[in-house]
């Protein structure tokens, strides 16, 4: 089978109509998860799916599972995918790739005439970004046992609805069960800049950084900026500033590849001429190693409480998101990075600085990932942009490293 190849055309055009769903006037998209622009994506892919002969089943948290059979019925199948939802001014890669790299290994096999011996399972999981529900990657995370059902389908938006009203409004509340699955692959851009600065087509991701996520609330005293003297305030948003520039000092002054980002802030009451009483911002760290991120996290709580007493400020800090680094398995990076040698690509080791749906699937079945170069390492950015070339590089490695894994049974020259 070394001499398979995808159709890179018929790859490029499924993703430029999956960028139909929610397009942006910049060329992104804006597909916030279980929204109806959602519903009709997840419907596209539905229905692509179908016309490739696969069986499609959904999850109680809206994943969906889409099969094409192998020959040996006791096999457990070998799960290729990733998401389709997206952030609030995304880009057209993040995600969908994965997904429509996994239908289109699908439709390479079926237009060679290839059966595998092992099933194969193209994924779309639900609600990987986070933007619109917490937690982040939640289908993934149910699935692997993360997180309860019950917990996720009560997870509400800004707007007060929850993921089980928004399952159902869509029309993709199922109750198949997730299958357990015998390897994992998840075909990606790399949202950084290294492959592109290296001139490498093809990054062998060896795992993951671990990730703590805080919503963090300063409270002071709403005052009017005139009459009260800068000596008397309890100005929230300079409790606020202050916390923000500590995240940026303590990710700097730690090792193992420490990140820091505030993302999000909301100012109370958000008047010119009020001084703030409340604020509400993001606050997430990323390392290596968990030494390092609980390192990181007791920096972060000392500082807090320095800043309450200098500012006169209270700071709530309550964690939302926490999974530790993760390492993929040693068998399946080495079939990502045998096919990326046998088909001649550039590559190199990675460790993903984002998280993605592998992450927790990895704590369930052998996984791995492929990333490929992005315009810039941007990304979660409407501007995000993949050359036609690497996205058909990365899906030929993809097919490959599935096809070592799942084996190839028959083929239509066998079989007449």
């Amino acid at each position: 089978m070394d001499t398979l190849r995808v159709n890179g055309p018929r790859l490029c055009q499924s993703l430029a109509a999956m960028a139909r769903f929610g397009a942006t006037l910049k060329g992104g998209v804006r597909r916030l998860t279980l929204t109806g622009v959602d519903g009709a994506a997840r419907d596209q892919f539905v229905a692509w799916a179908r016309a490739a002969g696969l069986e499609v089943r959904v999850d109680g948290i809206g994943n969906i599972f889409c099969r094409r059979a192998g020959t040996d019925p006791d096999a457990l199948p070998v799960g290729i995918g990733s998401h389709l939802d997206s952030q609030p001014s995304g880009g057209k890669y993040d995600g969908a790739y994965g997904v429509m790299a996994g239908l289109e290994v699908v439709r390479s096999l079926n237009d060679a005439g290839i059966t595998t011996r092992a099933p194969l399972e193209i994924i779309s999981w639900t609600n990987e970004e986070g933007s619109r529900f917490t937690p982040v990657m939640m289908g993934s995370g149910v699935a692997a046992g993360v997180f309860t059902l019950e917990h996720c389908l009560a997870q509400r938006d800004a707007d007060g609805a929850t993921v089980g009203e928004a399952l159902r409004a869509i029309g993709y509340a199922g109750d198949a069960p997730a299958p357990r699955l015998g390897a994992y692959f998840e075909a990606h851009i790399e949202q950084g800049p290294i492959l592109e600065a290296e001139r490498k087509t093809i990054g062998v991701v060896q795992g993951a950084l671990g990730q703590r996520w805080f919503d963090v609330v300063v409270t002071g005293q709403d005052a009017h900026a005139g009459p009260t003297p800068m000596a008397s305030r309890q100005d929230a948003l300079i409790g606020a500033s202050r916390l923000v520039l500590e995240v940026n000092r303590i990710a700097r002054s730690h090792p193992d590849e420490a990140r820091g980002t505030v993302g999000a802030l909301q100012v109370v009451p958000n008047s010119r001429n009020v001084v703030p009483g409340e604020v509400r911002l993001s606050v997430d760290l990323r390392s290596a190693t968990d030494a390092t991120l609980r390192a990181m996290v007791a920096a972060l709580t000392a500082c807090a409480r320095v800043i309450e007493t200098e500012c006169r400020v209270a700071i709530a800090m309550q964690e939302v998101v926490y999974f530790p680094p993760s390492a993929f398995d040693r068998d399946l990076v080495g079939a990502v990075r045998a096919a990326a040698q046998a088909l001649g690509f550039s590559h190199r080791d990675l460790v993903s600085g984002a998280g993605h749906d592998a992450v927790y699937v990895a704590r369930v079945a052998p996984t791995a990932m492929i990333f490929i170069p992005c315009e810039g390492g941007i990304s979660h950015n409407e501007l995000e942009s993949a050359t036609p070339e690497d996205l058909e590089a990365g899906c030929n490695v993809l097919l490959q490293a599935a096809l070592a894994r799942a084996g190839v049974a028959q083929t239509q020259e066998a079989l007449t």
